[in-house]
């Protein structure tokens, strides 16, 4: 294994993104192999057995578009790996090159991409929005035909591929970062219960519904947000609502972090808006709250009372009293929150950790090079 040269490739995602980073590189590291990653840095370094090489960062989507996948194409070839994985859905052309060139290739699937692509209004008009979504579908199951291996994070994703080269390997939480000795003493103590959001502050999300549910909870709990806000105009918005008045914004903060909040939180929030990319969604937030052995409150999707039944209780996601109704729901029975938490982290040690997880990558790598 020391001789074999994996190289993950992504032009979207950060160098330090949880999936691609932190969870697939280092667990093929430690498996023993010589793990490369292409992405955005600021320098070539490496970091935990895993070597960054860099690309220069781009904040238009459209210049990353077009001037990123040839200097990946340059420097992916460069480096001579025997197994090619990458990200992204822009770079199908630059893994059917590198199929052409001899190599093997493991597109990952984060994300049910033609679907999203219809809820992103900067892609243009909805007719646009069609267009580029039918293309990117057809795209995917082109290069399908041609790729070693489909990696999906989600069962949803899994089935539009071919089963005999399609893996589900979910997104789930680390429990070994989660569960690690932290310095308590930088997060400050808590003065009221607290309801905590960690993710993408975005429309979609609901985040708006979730700080107007504030304005029913009064000085019962606080609501603490964590993460990075879709635009200023949504953050100067959301700053307007009453519900503002019980809500703390702590910024975009370190992984190890994010868990020190929500070791202090009560409840874990999640109320995305019911579009066809998330009804059969496995949010990785929802798993590390229960890794943190918080009780949930999430959106009212079929899919998810399946999946989070037991360890967690349902709101519609576009009505603001009924997420507050839950909210005091917990409060007031402070020992069916705590059954629920505890549920959550049995489930998660259980069926739902990275730990487990990441025997299916590894085996899927044992299978492509033997």
């Amino acid at each position: 294994m020391q001789n074999t040269r994996i190289c993950h490739i992504t032009t979207v995602h950060s160098s330090h993104d949880g999936r691609i980073f932190h969870k697939e590189c280092k667990s093929l590291a430690s498996a023993g192999y010589d793990v490369t990653l292409i992405a955005q840095h600021d320098k070539n370094e490496t970091i935990e057995s895993v070597k960054i090489i860099a690309l220069p960062k781009h904040k238009g989507r459209f210049k990353r578009m077009l001037k990123l996948p040839l200097l990946v194409l340059i420097k992916a070839v460069k480096g001579k790996a025997d197994v090619y994985h990458f990200h992204d859905p822009e770079l199908i052309v630059v893994g059917l090159l590198l199929k052409f060139l001899g190599k093997k290739v493991i597109y990952d699937v984060h994300e049910d991409v033609p679907k999203q692509i219809l809820n992103k209004t900067w892609v243009g008009s909805l007719f646009f929005r069609r267009v580029v979504a039918f293309f990117t579908h057809h795209a995917e199951q082109f290069g399908a035909l041609f790729f070693d291996a489909i990696i999906a994070a989600t069962p949803d994703i899994a089935n539009k591929f071919n089963p005999s080269k399609t893996e589900i390997i979910r997104n789930l939480p680390i429990l070994k970062i989660i569960d690690a000795d932290t310095n308590k003493n930088c997060i400050k103590q808590k003065e009221k219960p607290i309801v905590i959001y960690a993710g993408g502050l975005t429309k979609i999300r609901g985040i708006k519904e979730i700080i107007q549910a504030m304005e029913y909870i009064g000085d019962r709990a606080e609501l603490w947000l964590l993460g990075d806000w879709e635009t200023d105009e949504f953050k100067k918005e959301c700053e307007n609502l009453e519900g503002w008045k019980s809500t703390k914004y702590f910024g975009r903060v370190p992984l190890n972090v994010v868990y020190q909040y929500m070791k202090k939180a009560d409840i874990g929030i999640s109320m995305l808006y019911p579009i066809k990319n998330y009804l059969t969604s496995l949010p990785v937030k929802a798993f590390e709250y229960m890794a943190c052995s918080l009780p949930m409150i999430m959106s009212d999707f079929p899919y998810w009372q399946e999946i989070f039944g037991e360890c967690a209780l349902f709101a519609d996601p576009h009505n603001p009293r009924d997420i507050a109704e839950r909210i005091l729901y917990l409060l007031n029975n402070p020992e069916k929150a705590q059954e629920l938490g505890i549920k959550g982290r049995q489930l998660i040690e259980s069926k739902y950790s990275w730990e487990a997880e990441s025997k299916r990558l590894i085996r899927l790598y044992e299978k492509l090079l033997a």
